[in-house]
């Protein structure tokens, strides 16, 4: 199965319950594998039958710096949906990773994962 894998997008936002959290921001990091088929792409050269990551990641960019929710799984949710309206793709994973959650306890992240397909 052939794939796109973007990893470690970083960002900063404003998505929490907390009201400090929405009010002062913390370090979001992203990653996503986006499912196409690459041949066609491998074997013209040619953009238009690939997925453009560039744009995948200005749409990522935008829901995490500029929108605002209270969960991470609502910012995981908008980024699949937005993957899979391009075409040529047929499937996403989505991992939305807090590392600053605000939880006493000493960890590397939380993080909510989601795969979502066309329909």
């Amino acid at each position: 199965m052939d794939k796109i894998i973007m990893k470690k997008l970083q960002f900063y936002g404003y998505h929490g319950v907390l009201e400090e959290e929405k009010k002062l921001g913390q370090k979001f990091s992203v990653d996503v594998e986006i499912g196409s088929s690459l041949k066609k792409a491998g074997d013209t050269d040619n953009l238009q039958y690939t997925v453009n990551y560039a744009l995948v990641y200005s749409d990522i960019k935008h829901i995490m710096e500029n929108e605002k929710y209270d969960l991470i799984e609502t910012c995981a949710e908008k980024i699949a949906a937005k993957i899979l309206s391009f075409p040529n793709v047929s499937w996403c994973l989505v991992r939305v990773n807090k590392p600053e959650a605000p939880i006493p306890g000493i960890f590397d992240k939380v993080a909510v994962e989601i795969i979502r397909e066309k329909q």
